[in-house]
C-alpha cells in the first residue's frame, strides 16, 4: 500500500506497490514532503466544517424546537437528544479538529450523521439539493474512517500520549 514515504531511491519518481509512476515526476518531492499531513488536514477540515454548523444550531434553534423536531420522529427523551446533539455538533468536531479524544468525537459524529441519514432524510432520496442524505452519508463515511485511524501523528491525542 503506497505510504507518504514509499518513494523511488532516486527521488525522480514515486511508485506504489504496483508499479505506476508519475506523470509528472519532477512533483515527487512537493509530494514527500507534503503527504506525512494529510490526513491531520482530512481530520481537522473534517471538524472545523463542522463546528460552525453546530454553535449556527445551538444560537439559532431554541432547545425546546429542537426537542418536538425529535420527538416527531419518535425517540423518546427528546429533550435529552436535543442537548445531546447540540454537543455532538460543536464540542466533537471541535475535538476531531485538533485530535483530542478522537475516536470518541468520530464515534459521536458518526452515529449522529447515520440516525440524520436513516430517520431524517431517507425520504428525501440521495441529493443534497433535494433535502436527501448524500451530504450526511460522506460526514458519516469520513467520521468511520477517522474512528479507525484515530488522531494520527498531527493530534493531541498523540500529544499527550494516550487516545481510546
Amino acid at each position: 500500500m503506497f505510504s507518504g514515504e514509499d518513494c523511488c531511491a532516486q527521488g525522480d519518481a514515486m511508485a506504489d506497490s504496483a508499479g505506476t509512476k508519475l506523470i509528472f515526476p519532477g512533483l515527487a518531492g512537493f509530494y514527500r514532503s507534503l503527504s506525512p499531513f494529510a490526513y491531520a488536514f482530512m481530520r481537522f477540515a473534517t471538524g472545523a466544517i463542522l463546528v460552525p454548523h453546530g454553535v449556527t444550531k445551538i444560537l439559532n434553534t431554541p432547545v425546546d424546537k429542537f426537542a418536538q423536531n425529535i420527538a416527531a420522529k419518535g425517540f423518546p427523551i427528546p429533550e435529552a437528544f436535543a442537548y445531546l446533539t447540540y454537543f455532538t455538533e460543536s464540542v466533537a468536531p471541535a475535538c476531531l479538529a485538533i485530535g483530542l479524544f478522537t475516536r470518541i468525537a468520530a464515534a459521536m459524529m458518526g452515529i449522529e450523521m447515520l440516525v440524520i441519514v436513516f430517520v431524517f432524510q431517507w425520504q428525501f432520496g440521495y441529493f443534497w439539493t433535494s433535502r436527501g442524505y448524500e451530504f450526511a452519508l460522506l460526514w458519516a463515511l469520513l467520521c468511520i474512517a477517522i474512528f479507525f485511524k484515530g488522531g494520527g501523528r498531527y493530534s493531541v491525542d498523540r500529544l499527550i500520549g494516550w487516545e481510546f
